[in-house]
């Protein structure tokens, strides 16, 4: 009988030689995915590089918000900052390298995965097919695998490892800070990483085609909005201290992320040139800032220009 859906495929039970013994149509096993003959067949590709991109995308977000919340409960007061900051990146780094380790193949920094054909590979839960209009043929597998999975195996490792370090590490050089916001940084993070897994689940195939453009928006908007707060007007209120260096660089490796994600880097004589965009933003804010000044435009509008 012929398969019917789009993710439903038939499984090979026995191999000897060229003889090849498949079983009735149904759900591919973990690892698999269908083919155009509707047979289930082994994830053995390597990632493309926009799904590493992918992957380094959905691993930043929890360390980007770890370092917002730490600096965000840390205050002016507090010297205990950079080493949070250190510390969540070492949380996230480590928690990266044991869900590569822990992936299929097992003990390397590799992963092998299926290619990603559409958006309705995301969301084969949607794809179970009602031969009789009444029976339904429950097909729902991991088409992307493991595009999907790792993240949230990703997340759960981020989670074990802040729980065992970084309330030590707070308790011992959080000084500065009083006891009720020593751990208010902890415990944003344990809003915003049910958070983040519900947003994987439901939205990350559209994510996965998004998320080049939604790194471009935020990191230019998240630039201006820093540069105005701090008010930076000019080049020497930017280079008269170290923290508004580090942030306008963390920008700039940002927006290069984006351009990279976006472009591919298919042509790589063609796409490389667009990374000299990268300063553009900041340097158009420098240059039209004066024009924009709030007191200016109010000075002016009481003489009458």
């Amino acid at each position: 009988m012929a398969c019917l859906g789009l993710y439903c495929g038939k499984t090979l039970l026995f191999k000897n030689g060229s003889t090849e013994l498949y079983g009735e149509c149904g759900v591919c096993p973990r690892g698999q995915r269908t083919n155009a003959q509707k047979y289930c067949q082994p994830c053995t590709e390597s990632p493309e590089l926009y799904d590493w991109l992918y992957l380094g995308f959905m691993a930043m977000l929890p360390l980007v918000l770890h370092w917002f919340f730490i600096e965000w409960y840390s205050g002016k007061k507090s010297s205990s900052a950079l080493f949070q900051h250190i510390t969540a990146l070492f949380e996230c780094s480590m928690a990266a390298i044991v869900t590569l380790l822990v992936s299929d193949p097992v003990g390397v920094l590799y992963i092998r995965s299926c290619r990603v054909l559409m958006l309705s590979d995301w969301y084969t839960m949607l794809y179970n097919p009602s031969p009789d209009y009444v029976t339904t043929v429950h097909c729902t597998h991991e088409a992307v695998y493991p595009l999907y999975t790792i993240v949230f195996i990703y997340y759960a490792f981020c989670l074990v490892l802040m729980m065992l370090l970084r309330p030590l590490l707070v308790k011992k050089i959080a000084c500065g800070l009083g006891k009720s916001d020593r751990f208010k940084s902890i415990y944003a993070a344990l809003y915003f990483f049910p958070i983040l897994t519900v947003l994987q689940a439901v939205g990350g195939g559209l994510l996965y085609y998004a998320f080049p453009y939604i790194i471009l928006v935020l990191s230019l908007v998240t630039l201006a909005v820093y540069m105005s707060a701090s008010e930076i007007e000019n080049c020497y209120d930017l280079l008269v201290r170290k923290k508004r260096l580090i942030v306008l660089f963390s920008h700039w490796l940002l927006h290069a992320y984006g351009i990279i994600s976006i472009s591919r880097v298919d042509k790589l004589e063609q796409d490389l040139p667009l990374l000299a965009l990268v300063p553009t933003p900041a340097l158009f804010y420098l240059f039209t800032a004066k024009f924009t000044e709030p007191s200016r435009i109010l000075s002016e509008g009481a003489n009458g220009h």
